[in-house]
């Protein structure tokens, strides 16, 4: 019996990206889609829906963690053997999920990440390598775990790790918070290289430096 995969695909306001990115991952060979529309106030839900993916909705914004939370949740419900999160804006190369899976099944790992540092054959904008370098620091100073890719929107995970994921952060802090269940869960994990294309419209989203500054302190009266 053939182990099920979801995707989970946390997205506000992704009307330009998201219908290709779903159409690509199901001719891929991809079927258990689940687009989590948090607070859009374009045509997102409507667009993954007609695409070929299951939608599920918040009706207000309520942040990447907590839509990331949503989907995961949603795919354990379903029977999923494993959930891969990705993002909507076009950044991740669907080529690229063949490969996650290929590794968490290959190995003994509870969670892959998808770094983009591994392996810098892409061009990576320099801000984007330093909020990242920025993270990792924050992300061992809170955790003790030294990664490369602390902010990887794309990894995949095994349901039996899946299930005793609860995130306290609603925003972009769960990327971190993932690594501190990892240690207190005496969790498994490995990095594999991922592809990372960036566009205008993407490089206007995620996080910034004043973003940056109040994740900081927010994880750090957190674990203080």
């Amino acid at each position: 019996m053939s182990k099920r995969v979801f995707i989970v695909i946390p997205a506000k306001n992704e009307a330009a990206t998201i219908g290709p990115l779903i159409a690509e991952l199901i001719r891929s060979g991809y079927q258990d889609l689940v687009v989590v529309d948090d607070g859009s106030t374009d045509q997102t839900a409507r667009l993954a829906l007609a695409a070929g993916s299951t939608i599920l909705s918040h009706p207000i914004n309520l942040g990447s963690g907590a839509a990331t939370q949503t989907g995961i949740e949603y795919a354990l419900q379903q029977g999923a053997d494993f959930v891969l999160t990705m993002d909507a804006d076009g950044q991740h190369a669907v080529e690229d999920v063949a490969d996650l899976i290929t590794s968490i099944q290959n190995s003994n790992a509870d969670v892959v990440i998808g770094s983009r540092f591994l392996e810098l054959t892409e061009k990576v904008p320099f801000s984007r390598r330093t909020y990242n370098r920025i993270a990792n620091y924050l992300t061992w100073l809170v955790t003790g775990i030294l990664v490369n890719d602390s902010q990887s929107g794309m990894k995949i995970m095994r349901a039996s790790f899946a299930k005793k994921v609860s995130f306290h952060f609603s925003g972009f802090e769960f990327c971190t918070e993932l690594f501190h269940i990892i240690q207190r869960e005496g969790a498994s994990f490995l990095e594999v290289p991922i592809r990372a294309i960036y566009t205008d419209a993407s490089m206007k989203k995620g996080q910034s430096l004043s973003m940056g500054i109040r994740m900081t302190l927010r994880l750090l009266r957190w674990r203080g």
